[in-house]
């Protein structure tokens, strides 16, 4: 029900929703219809009982048939008008407040004053969590949206803020008089609580050992506990690397998602939007920090995962966010595979469709003139988060909008790091050619002097290392040399052919071949 990266839209949308504002075609927050009456009570019963799976289907279904049948472009029923129908319970009014908002943002155009009444309710809510006693079972999907949309309005907060150019005196009053809300302190500092409250560091740490059972449960609680805290711990990690990226600095962002293995299933992958977030932002820092073989080789498994998977989520109200998310990575994996062409990484599956969607592009890219920077500058453009500049504006006349500054400087240093790579293509092309070549004949070739060749070999050796999670130095190169008095030895790496995957896969498919003849009755 949330659109799990609503950072997509485009920034000068024709189609700007209307102000949520409460006459806004008449609407009455206090009016509640006997259909919502119906739904709060039930939801309310099925949270008490603990009951995941009704939860889930009112969450995921109902809230969104309701939504789409009577609050197409007006708001739900205010929290005090559906209060006392639930007892005046202070928790399930946090979390209807919580989708009550969540469904503003995503139909209407929240005004200021909403964004930060967002904010204090998500500081109440993750307080209680923090500090009260929940004795609660929510799905997954639910808790995953809560984290995602907390950073999505985060991420909203500061776009609007820097757009200082039209705002009006009374808005400006009220970002001076409410300069805390959607701070960035605030907004990590919840995230990390979550985490650290949670414990979910130590029980990942103890699942290694076989002390835990969180993975295997998708972190519900069959004891008569509460998933709550441990769930929104989890997915916070991801929450913070999302930040992270957002404020350009990937290193933190992919500490913080370290005790994931995300090598393996987790509870992340349990919610299609926490799996498709999760990867994006892993492969992006990633690609941002020269590991060009760990952003390949996670991009191929989530493009195959979503190839394989999409149909079963048509009627998603995420599908469209799934399928952008998806072209998205692609143009990832095109730039990842210009840079550094390892195309052995990429199933045939995501290779045909890469090719199809950007095999012309990727020749041009290899070129590294105009045209290749100019569809470098394109691809990236359309495929990176919408990036943010967290601090406060100057409130200082005259006013000017500096929401495009982050984006800027982002785009200008990935930019700088292709400028360096031009080079490069050259060197790699011949060596391709060559097991062993002397330097003078390949600066011949090049068409510069021997220093200069010395200087963009080591420049070479440089720009296919990178330095992973672990500090160590690892190589992104498809290729490898060594120079010996004056001679260039090359050496290509070849990865050892895995003849047991290929015959388990085939086994795979005769055991399906088999089952489906097994269906068919002979007449």
């Amino acid at each position: 029900m949330a659109n799990f990266d609503h950072d997509d839209a485009p920034p000068n949308s024709a189609a700007t929703p209307p102000p949520a504002s409460s006459d806004a075609l008449g609407y009455d927050p206090n009016f509640v219809p006997d259909s919502v009456k119906s739904f709060v009570v039930h939801l309310y019963r099925h949270i008490r009982e603990k009951n995941v799976y009704e939860i889930h289907q009112m969450y995921e279904t109902s809230f969104q048939t309701l939504s789409e049948r009577l609050f197409k472009d007006t708001p739900w029923p205010s929290v005090d008008a559906v209060a006392h129908y639930v007892d005046n319970d202070h928790v399930f009014c946090l979390l209807y407040r919580e989708m009550w908002f969540r469904h503003l943002y995503a139909r209407l155009s929240p005004t200021l004053k909403q964004r930060i009444d967002s904010w204090d309710n998500y500081c109440s809510l993750f307080q209680v969590v923090l500090h009260g006693v929940v004795n609660m079972q929510l799905p997954n999907q639910w808790l995953w949206d809560m984290v995602d949309e907390f950073v999505y309005q985060f991420q909203s907060f500061c776009q609007y803020r820097a757009k200082m150019k039209n705002k009006t005196e009374q808005e400006i009053a009220l970002l001076t008089q409410f300069d805390q809300a959607w701070n960035v302190y605030g907004v990590l500092n919840f995230l990390q609580a979550l985490v650290e409250k949670s414990m979910i560091v130590q029980i990942l740490e103890q699942e290694k050992e076989g002390l835990e059972q969180f993975t295997s449960t998708d972190g519900y609680d069959y004891n008569g506990g509460s998933n709550v805290l441990k769930v929104l711990g989890y997915f916070s990690m991801v929450g913070l690397l999302r930040v992270h990226c957002l404020l350009g600095d990937y290193h933190t962002g992919l500490k913080c998602l370290q005790p994931i293995d995300i090598s393996q299933q987790g509870v992340y992958t349990s919610v299609i939007g926490s799996h498709i977030t999760t990867i994006y932002h892993y492969g992006f820092a990633n690609l941002m920090l020269r590991r060009y073989v760990e952003a390949i080789r996670e991009f191929n498994k989530i493009l195959l995962y979503i190839y394989k998977t999409k149909q079963y989520h048509q009627k998603s109200p995420q599908y469209e966010q799934i399928l952008k998310k998806n072209e998205q990575m692609y143009a990832l994996l095109a730039i990842c595979l210009s840079l550094c062409p390892q195309v052995k990484l990429v199933e045939e599956t995501v290779n045909s469709q890469l090719r199809e969607k950007y095999g012309e592009k990727m020749i041009r890219m290899q070129r590294y003139d105009d045209e290749a920077f100019a569809i470098y500058d394109e691809l990236f453009s359309y495929a990176c988060p919408k990036f943010i500049t967290p601090s406060a504006p100057s409130f200082e006349e005259p006013l000017v909008n500096y929401n495009q500054d982050a984006y800027r400087l982002q785009l200008k240093l990935f930019l700088y790091e292709v400028k360096q790579q031009q080079l490069l293509s050259g060197v790699r092309t011949f060596l391709k050619v060559y097991s062993t070549i002397s330097l003078g004949k390949l600066a011949n070739y090049m068409e510069v002097d021997e220093p200069t060749l010395r200087t963009i070999l080591m420049t070479y050796k440089h720009k296919t290392h990178a330095v992973d999670g672990d500090g160590k130095i690892i190589s992104n190169a498809d290729l490898d040399f060594y120079i010996d008095d004056d001679m260039i030895h090359v050496v290509e790496s070849r990865p050892a052919k895995r003849y047991g995957d290929y015959f388990l896969r085939q086994i795979v498919k005769l055991e399906g071949v088999i089952n489906d003849v097994d269906r068919i009755k002979l007449e």
